[in-house]
């Protein structure tokens, strides 16, 4: 089976009304893009303008985190039918930042995954190893638990993106090998629970990616795309990136 690649954007606490110029861009850089999806997700004050701005065009918009509850008395949190609402297509859940910073467990990550699933958007579930893990030996094994335990089953409505913590917005960028090797793995491991199902299953790779990187990354076997961060906030790099599928 052949996955369709995508690039996807992830813009964290980035971005005011005036952004939207490089969504516009990014747009526009678009149309001569048909071997890729482009999407890209940003901060939730944006993202109603952003989905306008891009209906109708080759660019989707995502969201970057989600409730697991549809609705309630939870300040300050937005549901994944919420997000739909407002025009995203997609969700990240995960990230290692959300991890870290919020003590987000594997099993709060499966039931954002599944309230994603229940709006009818699709889960970017975010997986990864820190330093120390992996100078330890334990790459596969936390990446393995993490899929185990923040995956829904029941079906291949999701994506998966393979982000090393270490390289996360630090500049060090893992070798194609250390890619490779990783991603092998966890299709290796989708295809042990999910069958032939798992080959529908995108894996992206997420971590210091960039225009100078983005061939030798993303051209590894078993990458189907890339989930970006600093270099999405920028029109030109990120379409450089997505470049890589012309």
């Amino acid at each position: 089976m052949t996955r369709r690649p995508l690039v996807a954007g992830n813009w964290k606490m980035n971005g005011l009304s005036a952004s939207i110029g490089e969504l516009e861009r990014i747009v526009a850089g678009a149309r001569m893009l048909a071997n890729v999806d482009l999407m890209v997700c940003p901060p939730a004050t944006l993202l109603a303008r952003f989905a306008g701005a891009a209906r109708g065009s080759h660019v989707a918009i995502g969201a970057q985190d989600c409730h697991a509850q549809p609705c309630g008395a939870y300040t300050g949190d937005i549901a994944a039918e919420m997000l739909k609402d407002a025009g995203a297509s997609a969700v990240i859940v995960g990230h290692s930042e959300r991890r870290q910073l919020h003590d987000e467990s594997d099993a709060t990550v499966r039931a954002k995954a599944l309230a994603a699933r229940r709006a009818g958007l699709t889960a970017i579930v975010c997986v990864g190893e820190t330093r120390n893990e992996r100078d330890a030996g334990r790459a596969h094994e936390v990446v393995g638990a993490q899929l185990e335990g923040s995956l829904p089953d029941g079906g291949h409505d999701f994506i998966i993106a393979y982000e090393p913590v270490w390289a996360i917005g630090t500049g060090v960028t893992p070798t194609p090998d250390d890619v490779r090797g990783m991603h092998g793995f966890v299709r290796a491991r989708l295809a042990a629970r999910f069958g032939q199902m798992a080959e529908a299953i995108r894996i992206l790779y997420g971590g210091s990616v960039k225009p100078s990187n983005a061939k030798e990354l993303l051209t590894v076997e078993q990458v189907d795309g890339a989930l970006v961060g600093g270099a999405s906030l920028k029109a030109d790099e990120f379409l450089a990136i997505a470049g890589v599928y012309r």
